[in-house]
């Protein structure tokens, strides 16, 4: 089966879920396992990923939970991944590199598109980076286990986590639901075992999208 040519050379994969779902550390795996086979990926995160995205990280992850309003949190969002995506992830495409990126657009769709804004959103994502991920792998597990082994980690980046249970609980039933309304980009995969796993399944599941069409 003859599948569309992407609009770039290289292939953009995304990794997606709640927090505590492990989906930074498959992230790491993936890129690992794809150089050990003689690619050359990038391996980058949201938000961040260049010098100025990572700046405002530090703004968007830290301090009080209600330090932002969702309104200027958006912008602050937007504004690192139009950055990351013009100095990071574009060029490596347009080379012919696969892009690993800890958490894209659906990440905001999910945490600042709550609350009603949603349709903001999609119009900012239009408007100002155009793209989405050619595959998104999104590693799904129960609410409680996930912010459990969020909260157990040591990192003064928090501030999400400390919403609690119900965004979480909201943020999975979210992102579940983006899968569904997208077959195509994502990939389901169950996050809720051990990493070797998953790892086996994640690795599988971006082989078949790295294999030539025929």
């Amino acid at each position: 089966m003859t599948t569309p040519p992407r609009p770039w050379p290289g292939l953009f994969i995304s990794f997606e879920g709640i927090d505590g779902s492990g989906k930074s550390t498959q992230a790491r795996q993936l890129y690992e396992s794809l150089r050990s086979g003689g690619h050359d990926p990038l391996l980058t995160r949201e938000p961040g990923g260049s010098p100025g995205a990572e700046e405002i990280r530090a703004l968007v992850l830290q301090g009080d939970p209600d330090r932002w309003s969702a309104e200027t949190e958006l912008l602050l969002f937007t504004a690192a991944r139009r950055d990351h995506m013009e100095r990071a992830i574009l060029p490596a495409l347009q080379a012919g590199r696969t892009v690993i990126c800890d958490r894209f657009a659906d990440s905001t769709r999910m945490y600042q598109g709550r609350g009603g804004l949603r349709d903001k959103v999609d119009a900012l994502h239009d408007l100002m980076i155009g793209i989405d991920p050619d595959l998104t792998l999104l590693i799904d597990m129960p609410a409680e286990a996930g912010l459990a082994r969020a909260k157990s980690r040591a990192t003064d980046e928090e501030r999400f986590e400390d919403f609690g249970l119900d965004l979480q609980q909201r943020m999975r039933d979210g992102f579940l639901a983006l899968a569904a309304a997208a077959p195509a980009r994502f990939r389901v995969i169950d996050g809720n075992r051990d990493m070797d796993s998953v790892a086996r399944d994640v690795h599988a599941t971006v082989l078949r999208e790295l294999a030539p069409s025929s």
